[in-house]
């Protein structure tokens, strides 16, 4: 049987964005396992052992139960540039095999990450959301590979804005911004001109 993987940030002893976790979690193991019971993720974790200094990656693997908890150090990565590559892989569930994201990676050439296309519409980088900047408003891909939970928290709190962005519509934007459970809105923000054709 697959395993997926919720990646939750523990910082300074605190587990970030754990409700929107939560959902995401039962709502997989409801639609890919037919599990119908809840786990609090918020319980379970505050019952591990875990350092309350310092920043974490707090890793959940799991199918229709918890198969492991562990807790890795956790140390931001710079990029600077983003290569676009063209795909047709499905990621719509946070599947531990990640083996076909790490193939396309591998296309990056000099860049520090890619850029996915699929269909010729925008999705994500290789671990993390994406959003572009006009001017005026954050719009985020319509059709990412995974609906991160930062996305999540950041389209209810109407940061950023959802839209159907084709490669084509790059030429609109002037910066984009990189963000995951790990990687806070605003941390890693680049030109799109450092975007690859």
């Amino acid at each position: 049987m697959f395993r997926l993987v919720e990646t939750i940030k523990l910082n300074d002893g605190v587990f970030e964005n754990i409700d929107i976790h939560n959902e995401r979690f039962n709502n997989s193991r409801k639609t890919l396992f037919g599990v119908e019971n809840s786990i609090d993720l918020n319980e379970i974790l505050h019952s591990c052992e875990y350092n309350k200094t310092g920043l974490y990656k707090c890793r959940v693997v799991y199918n229709k139960e918890i198969i492991k908890v562990e807790f890795v150090p956790y140390v931001l990565k710079q990029i600077k540039s983003l290569k676009v590559v063209r795909a047709e892989i499905d990621y719509s569930y946070k599947y531990e095999d990640r083996s076909d994201i790490n193939k396309l990676l591998e296309l990056r050439g000099s860049c520090d990450d890619i850029l996915i296309v699929k269909n010729d519409r925008l999705t994500d980088t290789s671990a993390a959301n994406i959003a572009f900047f006009d001017d005026d408003r954050w719009y985020t891909p319509l059709y990412p590979l995974l609906k991160g939970t930062e996305r999540e928290k950041l389209l209810r709190e109407r940061k950023i804005f959802e839209e159907d962005l084709r490669l084509d519509d790059l030429k609109r934007f002037h910066k984009a911004a990189i963000f995951s459970t790990m990687v806070n809105f605003g941390e890693i923000i680049i030109p799109v001109s450092n975007i690859v054709y």
